[in-house]
This record gives structure tokens, sequence and C-alpha cells, in this order.
């Protein structure tokens, strides 16, 4: 009994301690009644979830802050690569699209014969002293050493005939100063990014034979000599390397110095300024010269002027700085203050979102124009992909070119063991041969100036656009 009665107490007692069933049996508040609002209580944290005691990580798990820095680096690295991936070709699509639209350009230009070329022609003045500059260049600098002068026209042998390589010939225009050189030409090899331009000089060459022995040295004198041997290929001789041709390596491509074989002459008349685009084609095109002609070859050709270039983009950005300093000293009062603005701009100052002006010049025949800021000082660094735009009235619409700054052009060369022989303007060459027993008849034949010594037939404007180019050689040693 005592026992029943106790177990009758501690009931009373279990049932004091718990809820009743009406009452919630959640210890959390409800989340809508504010009076039944009371703290939480708090639940003893179990054995498993004690904080465990961290362990010193072994040797092989730490890192040394050198070995994070050099992880860093390399990430940096890979950065870089990709970055320089992804500029690379973003450049190499550029030059691309420049070589289509120079490619495009002279395949649509129209052939419109000799005849309108020297009599029709707004700028025929122009033209026939280029040509007889190129004449002038390979009369004087495509023979060897012992070739004897005179011999040709004097209808003697003078041993080698020679191997010339054209790189840029395009319609094939320089063909027949090439059957008129001083040293006979065995074979002539024609290369030049324009298909339409290769098709024009497979025509030009089939016809060459008829034409006989017009214009070249004693030319007038003698009969028509054999026409030599031609091929013609489409390629780009700055973007690829010439090597895989048949032709090519039947003659020999070697860029060694001790390189036996290969071309006699290798001639780059008024196109290798599109090679400055980029160091990757300036030296690509260098390896092609280099490894065409053989030890002794020469390397003959026509550029633009850098030294033209330099001047006057010195002298535009001199008095463009000229104007900006007066214009801001005009504005000046006595007292420091500013005039308020114009409502009309002068003549030559910028409208509102009008762009800086940038170099230009010319004549009603020709212009250049860069299209973006020039150095100051008219010297061009780095050497490669200074653009400005041409204008050539009947022959060139503004077509990219590319300045060649000359003492870089004339050290790169030396990398590729050619070495300067010959460097002057055309004015100084015609100078320098107008008088020639044969090159100053010359010119009166093809119309330079007139008979007997006469003034020359070439306008001012003409001769302008023609001291734009210089003339070179360069000899493999």
């Amino acid at each position: 009994m005592a026992r029943d009665s106790d177990r009758g107490s501690d009931d009373e007692r279990n049932s004091r301690k718990r809820p009743a069933t009406n009452e919630p049996q959640d210890d959390l508040p409800q989340p809508y009644n504010a009076k039944s609002l009371q703290p939480a209580k708090r639940r003893a944290l179990s054995p498993s979830e004690q904080p465990r005691k961290l362990k010193r990580p072994g040797a092989r798990a730490r890192i040394s802050e050198a070995e994070r820095e050099a992880i860093r680096q390399r990430q940096l690295d890979r950065e870089r690569e990709a970055a320089a991936d992804e500029a690379a070709e973003a450049e190499q699509e550029r030059i691309r699209n420049n070589s289509d639209l120079v490619r495009q350009h002279y395949n649509n230009v129209p052939e419109r014969g000799r005849d309108w070329r020297t009599r029709d022609s707004k700028i025929k003045g122009l033209r026939v002293f280029n040509n007889w500059i190129k004449s002038c260049i390979i009369q004087r600098y495509s023979p060897d050493e012992d070739h004897t002068p005179g011999s040709r026209e004097a209808g003697r042998s003078s041993g080698k005939d020679l191997l010339v390589l054209d790189m840029g010939c395009g319609k094939g225009g320089d063909l027949n100063k090439w059957q008129q050189a001083p040293q006979p030409i065995q074979l002539y090899v024609g290369l030049d990014p324009a298909d339409v331009s290769i098709e024009q000089a497979r025509d030009r060459y089939r016809t060459l034979g008829s034409r006989g022995g017009r214009g070249g040295r004693g030319g007038h004198r003698r009969p028509p000599p054999r026409l030599f041997d031609a091929r013609f290929h489409v390629k780009d001789c700055f973007g690829d390397t010439i090597e895989n041709l048949e032709i090519i390596q039947q003659v020999g491509f070697d860029p060694s110095p001790m390189n036996r074989r290969g071309f006699d002459v290798v001639s780059m008349m008024f196109s290798m300024h599109y090679a400055f685009e980029s160091e990757k084609n300036a030296r690509n095109m260098l390896r092609n010269v280099a490894g065409a002609l053989k030890k002794g070859g020469r390397f003959i050709g026509c550029i633009p002027n850098s030294d033209v270039l330099g001047e006057r983009v010195r002298k535009f950005n001199e008095e463009a700085a000229a104007k900006r300093a007066a214009k801001q000293d005009a504005e000046k009062n006595g007292d420091g203050s500013t005039t308020p603005q114009q409502t009309e701009p002068e003549d030559g100052e910028l409208e509102e979102g009008e762009e800086e002006p940038t170099a230009e010049w010319g004549n009603s025949i020709y212009r250049v124009r860069f299209p973006g800021k020039t150095p100051d000082d008219g010297v061009f660094r780095p050497a490669f992909g200074w653009k400005y735009n041409f204008f050539l009235d009947e022959a060139v619409e503004e077509v990219p070119e590319y300045v060649v700054p000359w003492e870089a052009f004339r050290a790169l060369a030396e990398d590729y063991n050619l070495e300067l022989q010959f460097h002057r303007t055309f004015p100084e060459i015609w100078e320098a041969e107008k008088d020639d027993r044969e090159l100053g008849p010359l010119s009166e034949r093809m119309g330079v100036r007139e008979r007997g010594g006469g003034p020359l037939a070439v306008s001012d404007e003409e001769m302008e656009a023609a001291s734009f180019y210089v003339g070179f050689c360069f000899y493999k040693v």
C-alpha cells in the first residue's frame, strides 16, 4: 500500500511536469502569437557536434610562398600566351584582309594598252619617266660583274645568260625592259598575288616577240633578240614562302651565303612596301629574296622614299602644334581668362565631334593620307605597320601602303646577307643618267624629254609624284 501511495505521489509530480495535451508540444514560440513569445530553450550539444581538434598539415600538403608565387606566375603566363595567340590571330586576319584589298584593286585595274598609256593618259609623263628609271636600274645593276658592256650590241656572247625572278611582277610591265637588258636573259619567273594580273602578264609575254627590240640599249639598231623563257605563278611572296614552287626548286633555293645555285637577279619594282605591314612579312620577304639569290646575285627595286614621308609628317605635325598653340593664346585675355566660344568655327578649326586632322598632302594627280596619328619628329618607330593610303590618278585608288624606313630596312637586309650597293632618289637617278651615251637617247625614244637633249616632258606635278620614290640595289654576299 505504501508503494502504491508513493507511486501516486510520483504520478502527480510527473503530471505537473508534463504540459497539458491541449498545449503546443514545441518549445519554440508560435509565429503570430506575440503573447506567447518566450526565449527558446538552448539544447545541449551532442558529443558528435563537439569541435574537432585540427591537425597540423603534413609537409606534402604545405605550399611555400615561393611555390604559391610560381603557380600564380604560371597562370599569368598561360593567360598572356592565350591573349598573345588571340592578338596574333586577329593581326593575321587584318593582314589577310588588307592583302585581299590590294589584290582585288590590282585585279580590277583595266588593261588599256600601250598606245593609251603613252598618248592619252593624264599621267603619261609620269608613266614614261618611271619606266625609264626602271630601265636604268635594270641596265646598270642586272649584269654580272664580269659582263663586258656592249657585247650584246656588237653581237658577241658575254658568257652566261641571266636567271631573273620578278616578285610582284603585276601585269608584266617590265618584260620588254628585261628583253632589252644588256646581258641576255635565259629564264624569267614572274610572281604576283593577283591572279588576273598574272593572266595579263602571260598575254603580254605571248605578244612580246612580235614587238621586236623596241626601247632597249641599241634596240633601234639591232634585230629583235631571242625571246627568253618565262614562267608565271600566282604567289604571295610576302606572306608565304616561295620555296615550294617547282621552278624555284629547280633553279635553287638556299638563304645561306654559300649558295652557288639560284637566280642572278631578284627584282621588286613598286611592290616591296606592302611587305612592311608587319615584321613577320618583311622578314619572310627578305628570306625569299636571299633564298632565291645565288652568291653574288643582285636584289634591285624601287620603293617609296621614307625620307620624303618623314619630312612631310614632321612638317605637318609642326604646323598643327603651332596652330594649337596660337589658338590657345588667342583664347586668353590679359587677365588669364578665356573669351566666350565662337558660334561658328573659323577656317581650320574643328567643329564639335570632329576628329583631329591627320597628315595628308599631294596635288591633282596623287595624294598621300595617313589614317592615324604620326610621329611628331617624322621618325617611324617601330619600323613596321605605318599605314598610309595612296592615290594616283588612273592607276591607284586609295590603296593601303606602308612606310619602309630606309635605315631599318638596310639593317634588316644585312641579317640576310644582303649588302647595299646603290640607293638614289628618282630625281638623282635622272641627273646621273640623263646624259649617258645610251640611257640619254633612250629617254628621248621613250618620250621622257624632247629630242636632241631637250627639256623634260614631265610636268611639275608629275615630277613631285616621281620624287616620292627611290631605287636600290643589294648584293648577296
